[in-house]
């Protein structure tokens, strides 16, 4: 008898599950279709029922964690210094980038820093551009309305965002291989305050 279609999704939902929790864990390179099945406690033939490469699954864990994250939901959010400041101390999951019960989209990509297979590069250089020019419109678009204290060119407030995304990127790449949590922390901090200093705002934004 043919299994149903939420029968099917539902196992679809599994294999990301499992996928994810490896990916994070160990990275790419170091994760098997079998691991991946076995924790998902279905058969390795299914797993092509559902995608047609690792690669496919990389990218559909990905998308699923960027969907359910906090910073889908603040890009949603209005145009405001508030929810700018709180879009870039939380982006990539800052204030959490060590809790793997809590995955944000930096900790699958996070591994694959420097991979060298084009497809893993490929989906890294499109997070990475799509959220530059992001925080490049709205830093123009902020300045224009007064609400940060500089009103520049395309040129400049696109250098304020890769000096932002390169403070997000490396505070969470050091954090998550240093043991003490005290040190974590304080690598988490100073690249928030860096990051509002880069803004031109002297306050951290209120945790929501």
């Amino acid at each position: 008898m043919p299994y149903s279609k939420t029968h099917k999704e539902r196992s679809k939902a599994r294999i990301i599950q499992s996928a994810t929790e490896l990916f994070c864990r160990y990275g790419f390179d170091k994760v098997t279709i079998g691991q991946i099945m076995q924790l998902a406690k279905l058969t390795h033939g299914a797993f092509y029922a559902h995608f047609e490469s690792k690669e496919a699954l990389y990218s559909a864990s990905f998308l699923d964690i960027l969907r359910s994250s906090r910073v889908a939901r603040l890009v949603k959010g209005p145009l405001s210094v508030k929810h700018l400041t709180a879009l870039v101390t939380h982006y990539w999951n800052l204030r959490e980038a060590v809790q793997r019960n809590r995955p944000g989209p930096e900790t699958i990509l996070f591994n694959e820093l420097g991979t060298d297979n084009p497809e893993i590069r490929k989906l890294f250089e499109s997070s990475y551009e799509n959220i530059r020019r992001m925080l490049e419109k709205r830093i123009i678009a902020l300045g224009k309305l007064k609400q940060i204290p500089f009103n520049e060119g395309r040129e400049a407030a696109g250098e304020k965002s890769r000096a932002i995304l390169a403070s997000l990127v490396g505070a969470v790449a050091i954090a998550k291989s240093i043991p003490q949590e005290e040190e974590r922390q304080r690598i988490l901090e100073a690249a928030q305050k860096q990051i509002l200093l880069t803004l031109g705002v002297t306050e951290m934004p209120t945790s929501r």
